[in-house]
């Protein structure tokens, strides 16, 4: 092979490594891993077994915004399936991107959260949405609940998270307080975390003084966690293990090409990292606990994410 070519070559090589190290942490909020050599199986794996299209996002208008640059909310639903379930969102989180100022933004919104459910009528916690109809149920009852738009959605089973944490071999997580859950021990500080632990990790809420509050900000650890060791260049050899793992637990309304143009666009956002938890009242009502959230509440999230990347 002539010097040109290997030069081509490697040239080519490099490109693809960097789109790929974006595919991962764009199913759990934005990276991946692009390799030569897997190239076809990652694109099918994308493409026909991560693929659900949700009818209340407007693509059209998403690949304009993601062509220009403009910040795009992903929407990240934990959704923990259990024998004979279908499940609901535990987890529900939205996600802003600003490449521009090299940000992101992962707002929490709590599973007892009272909303009424869109295409259903029905007031209840907001997790119920996707028990009732999907995650096309989910998506659109969180545009209507805070007046926004998502972009995107990503569908992950908490059961395959362990899986993925094992496949991107453990993950670093700062502890806030020590506690027991799930038969482990996890001692205040750094911890450092197999699959099985994760999950433990962050399904604890009983014992926790802040309850669903304090497991949410343990699952955006962990989901930061996977993102950070998604970036990373050791795991190379471990594409076709988490391809495997995202095929069975994960779903997107995301095309491979849509992942391409994000690895391009919004690859800088993760740079800078901000988070928050709405909160709001509990409350028992017919039996089932809720939690209220005032319009000031509300309306200040909606311009968290509405305004963000207009902060220079």
């Amino acid at each position: 092979m002539s010097r040109r070519a290997i030069k081509k070559k490697k040239k080519r090589k490099k490109r693809r490594w960097k789109i790929l190290l974006f595919v991962i942490a764009i199913i759990l909020v934005i990276g991946g891993f692009y390799l030569f050599s897997v190239y076809n199986n990652v694109r099918t794996t994308v493409n026909q077994d991560l693929h659900e299209d949700v009818s209340s996002i407007d693509t059209d208008e998403t690949k304009e915004k993601v062509d220009n640059k403009e910040p795009i909310n992903i929407l990240l639903l934990g959704v923990d399936e259990r024998e004979n379930d279908v499940g609901r969102s535990d987890t529900m989180i939205v996600m802003t991107l600003d490449p521009n100022n090299d940000q992101m933004q992962m707002v929490s919104i709590p599973r007892d959260t009272r909303a009424e459910i869109a295409g259903d009528g029905r007031v209840t916690r907001i997790n119920h949405a996707y028990a009732y109809g999907g995650s096309d149920m989910a998506a659109n009852t969180v545009e209507n609940f805070l007046d926004i738009d998502l972009d995107y959605y990503v569908r992950v089973n908490m059961e395959g998270l362990s899986q993925l944490v094992d496949a991107v071999n453990g993950i670093t997580v700062q502890n806030e307080r020590a506690f027991s859950s799930g038969g482990f021990d996890f001692k205040e500080g750094q911890l450092e975390l197999n699959g099985r632990e994760a999950l433990a990790y962050v399904r604890m809420r009983k014992n926790d003084p802040n309850g669903d509050l304090g497991r949410n900000e343990r699952q955006r650890q962990v989901i930061q966690g996977i993102i950070d060791k998604g970036a990373s260049l050791n795991i190379m050899n471990k594409v076709d293990e988490v391809m495997t793992v995202l095929g069975d637990n994960v779903s997107t309304n995301m095309q491979f090409a849509d992942m391409r143009r994000l690895a391009t666009n919004y690859r800088s956002a993760r740079k800078d990292i901000s988070t928050y938890q709405m909160s709001g009242q509990g409350t028992m009502s017919n039996g089932m606990y809720l939690m209220i959230m005032s319009e000031e509440e509300i309306q200040k999230t909606h311009d968290m994410i509405v305004n963000f990347g207009s902060k220079q």
